[in-house]
């Protein structure tokens, strides 16, 4: 198993927290279940330094556990973002120990 990170990419004018997608993002997390070894948080303020995606900002982040980049990819292929007009990053978490 891995760790993984998933960075939330939204659109500019997304507000974060909206009350008709809490649900959807309540049930994706549940539906992950164990594998979220940490929720995260929404982000409601980002700046950007060098290329990170025109219209695009930093959302927020969860960590998840995954057997390899593929199960990764899977996990977040049910994130709500997807179908709001956002994206997700995943990324692999180096074990420097």
């Amino acid at each position: 198993m891995a760790n993984f990170v998933f960075t939330y990419r939204v659109p500019v004018n997304y507000t974060p927290a909206r009350p008709d997608t809490m649900a959807e993002w309540g049930a994706w997390f549940q539906e992950m279940g164990e594998r979220v070894v940490e929720q995260g948080k929404p982000v409601f303020e980002s700046r950007v330094l060098g290329e990170v995606g025109e219209g695009a900002r930093l959302g927020g982040y969860s960590i998840v556990d995954a057997e390899d980049f593929e199960s990764a990819l899977t996990l977040a292929k049910g994130c709500p973002l997807l179908t709001d007009g956002g994206g997700v990053e995943v990324g692999l978490l180096a074990d420097m120990g």
